[in-house]
């Protein structure tokens, strides 16, 4: 009996996913378990394992294609109707043909001409027999109502850009308007339904397509933009568009952790962990979000939502994008397991083998700036979260150090830290009172090993 390979649900709020790269092709034998797909979503790109041993019999859902969760992208045979039915094979061809069909109505100019014809239905419909008008209206305003039923985040970036979602053709399910099908929308340089409401939108936009114009040759390659890449631009654009961005800077002496870290590196080494400079920064932004919870909240058209979890996101940085993988109840580990925690889900980020679960329920976001020599940044909030912290480089310097005895000059291992935050909701005394806390608490070096 065939088994229906589907696309998964990575997260609570994953509607559907994209069709990264096939590991298998049609009469492939594939075991339990054993990586069949990649696939890509708004949290994570991740590998999806065969449900089942047989062969693959039929790809439905080909390369670059997005679908909804719970949708067939292809069946599995076990290894004896593979051979002994022929019925099959004609079976995964059967369905290939259909992807030439699909191009060839869209270079005919004709079909173009008749294609705006579906939006006018209503205005066209007065000229059929009366009795006919109610049942398209019934079912126009049925598509409207799918389209309209989209997510309070979709709903406010159409309110704030005066679009109507109802004249969106959405490609969630049943006909929603996602968060990517309102970002690709406003991203037009030419909008179709509401070209007076836009007027500010096209003129920034304009300078891309002068880009596009440079040909492939000697001294231009071209790319497309790959999955990853893609939903990283929406979600900057989009948090952006939503929080008013403000950043404070710090500096910070990191001498205290720089001689711990010396002193146990080896010992953790031995325990089968990596020591660095990032599990005492989290220990110590813990400490700063029990005291400021409006630092670990998040917001609403609304309402605010104070988390009591302290989930921190970490920021990596992959060959192909970037993706923040969450250390779960930060507060309950110390800096060992912090330390083994981090590399654990740097590792599985960078093999793509971590889960739904390991992207998801974060609360407040690292990003590491540093580690390539960068002083400081100035990084986006990771949305819906309302604070980002950025971690420069950690470089030697002399400093002015003060004592009860006078004031002297020394060596000091110093770094710059940058909190990015909303001022929607965070004024800029919490968030300096916020990063006064973590710096004390550094400097202090008074840390849970």
């Amino acid at each position: 009996m065939a088994t229906d390979v589907v696309m998964p649900q990575m997260g609570e709020s994953i509607a559907e996913g994209t069709i990264v790269k096939w590991l298998k092709k049609p009469g492939d034998k594939v075991e339990r378990d054993e990586p069949l797909l990649e696939i890509s979503t708004d949290k994570v790109d991740a590998e999806i394992p065969s449900p089942s041993s047989g062969t693959l019999t039929e790809i439905i859902a080909q390369e670059g294609q997005t679908v909804a969760v719970n949708s067939v992208v292809a069946r599995i045979g076990a290894d004896r109707e593979a051979a002994g039915t022929s019925a099959p094979p004609p079976a995964a061809t059967a369905p290939a043909p259909p992807a030439p069909p699909a191009p060839e109505p869209k270079p005919e100019p004709q079909p173009e001409a008749a294609a705006p014809t579906p939006q006018p239905e209503p205005t066209q419909q007065p000229s059929n027999p009366a009795t006919e008008q109610p049942e398209e209206e019934n079912i126009t305003s049925l598509d409207e109502r799918r389209r309209t039923k989209s997510s309070p985040l979709v709903r406010k970036i159409a309110q704030e850009n005066n679009v109507d979602i109802s004249q969106l053709q959405g490609s969630g399910v049943s006909g929603r308007v996602t968060k990517n099908d309102i970002l690709d929308f406003l991203q037009q340089p030419k909008p179709a339904t509401i070209p007076t409401q836009q007027p500010s939108t096209p003129a920034p936009q304009q300078p891309r397509p002068p880009a596009m114009t440079f040909a492939a040759g000697e001294n231009n390659r071209i790319e497309p933009l790959s999955v990853m890449r893609k939903k990283i631009a929406q979600h900057m654009v989009l948090s952006k568009q939503t929080s008013a961005h403000v950043t404070t800077v710090f500096e910070v002496d990191f001498t205290a952790i720089d001689k711990l870290r010396r002193q146990y590196k080896d010992a953790y080494v031995e325990r089968g962990t990596k020591l660095t400079f990032l599990p005492f920064i989290i220990q110590a932004v813990v400490a700063g979000l029990r005291e400021f919870p409006i630092i670990n909240a998040s917001m609403d058209e609304s309402s605010v939502i104070y988390h009591r979890d302290l989930n921190i996101g970490i920021a990596v940085a992959l060959d192909w994008g970037l993706i923040v993988p969450v250390v779960k109840n930060a507060d309950e580990k110390n800096i060992l397991g912090l330390s083994k925690t981090i590399n654990d889900l740097g590792e599985r980020a960078r093999t793509k083998k971590l889960a739904p679960d390991d992207v998801q329920g974060g609360t407040f976001t690292i990003t590491n700036p540093g580690i390539y020599g960068g002083l400081f940044g100035t990084p986006i909030i990771n949305q819906p979260q309302v604070a980002i912290l950025g971690v420069g480089g950690v470089k030697k310097r002399p400093v002015v150090v003060e004592t009860k005895d006078g004031d002297f000059i020394a060596i000091r291992s110093m770094c710059i830290l940058s909190l990015t935050f909303d001022h929607r909701l965070i004024d800029g005394a919490i968030a300096d009172q916020f990063m006064a806390k973590v710096k004390a608490f550094i400097e202090a070096g008074q840390f849970t090993l």
